[in-house]
């Protein structure tokens, strides 16, 4: 699991075969000195599993499904990442809880810029706009952010601040760029009524992407109105 925090920009040093797979080799000091083989790390907001550390750089693998679903296909050397190593029981939950699993690639198609911030609009297909909520959570390219109020008829729009331009690469955005797009966990359970998709921690585990590989979720539906997660129609939740 992660929160959509970005812990550091890394950058991808090149890609090679491996096996059916494709290895990447990113260089990032900071991450690589939390890593360890076997780990699970978000890139871009994919959850890839660590498969060698060395010094300041570490390496991940992705098979062909991952890079014909998300924008991996397309990363050249050179590219800088997001990267968000994956959470551990006592860590601040701070953003949105994340699995890395992205639903689909959105295509930005407005940028406008605005006392030092900047509001981005991404396409985004039918299949991911239903899991849109007004204020709700989205993660682009890994990074947890709040959609704005819609109406979602082609996509969404997100404001971020100057501190999230500074500690991302959304400065560098430019129109017509693809972004990885993962829908809030919280609301595809309810709207689907599958409440298997919802992570259950562990405090056993050594990690949560660990822990929510363990099982299904624990969490039941009054958990959900209790904790906020969910406001049906029929209750009115006060306090806001």
């Amino acid at each position: 699991m992660f929160t959509g925090l970005i812990r550091e920009i890394g950058t991808l040093g090149g890609t090679s075969p491996a096996g059916g797979a494709v290895r990447l080799d990113i260089t990032a000091p900071l991450t690589a000195e939390r890593l360890a083989v076997g780990d699970s790390v978000a890139v871009d907001g994919i959850c890839l599993t660590v498969t060698r550390v060395r010094g300041r750089s570490f390496s991940v693998a992705a098979v062909g499904e991952t890079r014909r679903l998300t924008t991996l296909g397309t990363w050249r050397r050179g590219r800088r990442l997001h990267l968000e190593p994956a959470l551990r029981v006592g860590d601040a939950l701070d953003g949105h809880l994340m699995q890395g699993h992205v639903d689909g690639v959105g295509r930005v198609t407005g940028l406008r810029r605005s006392g030092g911030g900047l509001a981005v609009t991404v396409a985004a297909d039918a299949a991911q706009r239903r899991f849109l909520t007004p204020k709700g959570s989205v993660g682009v390219d890994g990074v947890s952010l709040t959609v704005d109020e819609g109406p979602f008829t082609t996509g969404f729009t997100v404001n971020l601040i100057p501190h999230t331009l500074q500690e991302t690469r959304f400065g560098e955005l430019r129109v017509g760029d693809h972004v990885n797009l993962e829908m809030d966990v919280l609301v595809k359970a309810v709207r689907t009524g599958d409440m298997t998709l919802l992570p259950r921690l562990d405090p056993g585990a050594a990690d949560a992407g660990t822990a929510a590989a363990a099982g299904a979720s624990g969490l039941t539906m009054d958990q959900l109105l209790a904790k906020g997660a969910w406001r049906p129609r029929s209750r009115k939740r006060t306090g806001d």
